[in-house]
């Protein structure tokens, strides 16, 4: 096995989020120790990491990436052979209505952390320096938008649409600066629609799954045919782990599912699978409650990733199919309404975000 793969400890940013959180457990389950910072804001969930409660090889730290001088404090104590930043705002919607937190978080403090980072890693004795790696977790949004056919290639020309996607693109750019203008070993990912355990109810599959069982309407933005190419997070999750251990410094990666599909397409999808699993009470179709609403502003019309310098260069590619992952996550959903029902204690209950746009 290369040698980074084998990392003592990793801090890890966002980490009680669903990617985050998803590959936290799966790296703590590898045999790797992981220093976890999360600001905990709507999406992240301790929940998600209750099985690594009272394991000390996850330290938890309940805290923001712009905190300059906690994340200095974090690297001088637990001295880590890589940090990975997952922490971002990610929701477009939310990015429509208030895009200022989504600066601060995604922009300044992305940049607040690249600073304490570029300092810890220069101080590094030469045989750590070397090997130091600061991974940053990005989204194929920063692209744009696509027509009916073409993906997007680690080329492709910058050209985000919403607040959201906007603020992506520049934290991807002061990510590229600082390996750069200081030399600090980064390395980008940028990946497609993720989905599987532990998502937030708000994005479009959960969401689709609680409103099913609790026989509510199913809105769909618009006609419903933007196009997504969805990548189950078990595979996201392996293309991090094997970017990080074998991937060029300085380099940008795409992490796409394979599994392009209309959104309609993904929530008739899921509705035949719970009639099968969780028939309806009057025994109609789940495919009654789909209700087409308003579309939200600068909604993107089809996003597809080319993974190809992924495949080729580090051998890596999905192993779930879109039919196997999502069958994997309704019934994941159905065996853990338990944490559902946590998450759905706070102030969300599943309505449409966004629709002050």
């Amino acid at each position: 096995m290369n040698r980074r793969i084998g990392l003592a400890t990793w801090l890890v940013t966002g980490g009680a989020g669903f990617i985050g959180g998803n590959f936290v457990l799966e790296a703590v389950a590898r045999g790797v120790r992981v220093v976890n910072l999360d600001a905990l804001t709507y999406a992240g969930n301790l929940d998600t990491l209750a099985s690594l409660q009272g394991n000390p090889d996850h330290v938890f730290v309940h805290g923001d990436i712009g905190d300059r001088e906690l994340v200095a404090r974090l690297l001088a104590e637990h001295r880590p052979d890589a940090v990975l930043n997952f922490a971002a705002e990610s929701h477009v919607d939310r990015s429509i209505d208030g895009p200022a937190a989504f600066v601060q978080t995604n922009v300044v403090g992305t940049l607040a952390l690249l600073e304490a980072v570029r300092d810890y890693w220069k101080g590094l004795e030469d045989e750590a320096k070397a090997a130091f790696r600061f991974l940053h977790v990005s989204t194929d949004e920063v692209y744009g938008t696509l027509g009916a056919t073409g993906k997007f290639t680690e080329t492709t020309p910058y050209a985000p649409n919403s607040p959201y996607s906007a603020s992506k693109a520049a934290s991807d750019h002061l990510v590229r600066a600082f390996h750069h203008t200081y030399g600090l070993p980064t390395l980008t990912t940028n990946c497609s629609n993720n989905y599987g355990p532990y998502h937030f109810p708000e994005k479009l599959i959960p969401l689709v799954i609680q409103r099913a069982l609790a026989g509510e309407s199913l809105p769909v933005y618009g006609d419903g045919k933007q196009v997504r190419d969805w990548l189950y997070v078990a595979d996201h999750c392996e293309a991090i782990r094997t970017v990080l251990a074998k991937g060029r410094v300085g380099e940008t990666y795409n992490v796409g599912g394979n599994a392009e599909r209309e959104n309609i397409e993904v929530v008739r999808t899921i509705c035949r699978l719970l009639d099968q699993r969780r028939p309806r009470p009057d025994g109609q179709p789940h495919e009654v409650l789909i209700t087409h609403v308003t579309d939200r502003p600068g909604h993107d019309r089809r996003y597809a990733i080319d993974a190809s310098k992924l495949k080729n260069e580090l051998g890596w590619e999905p192993k779930y199919s879109f039919e196997q992952g999502i069958a994997a996550t309704v019934d994941w959903y159905l065996a853990h309404q338990d944490w559902v029902r946590r998450v759905l204690d706070g102030s969300y209950r599943l309505e449409r975000i966004g629709t002050a746009a």
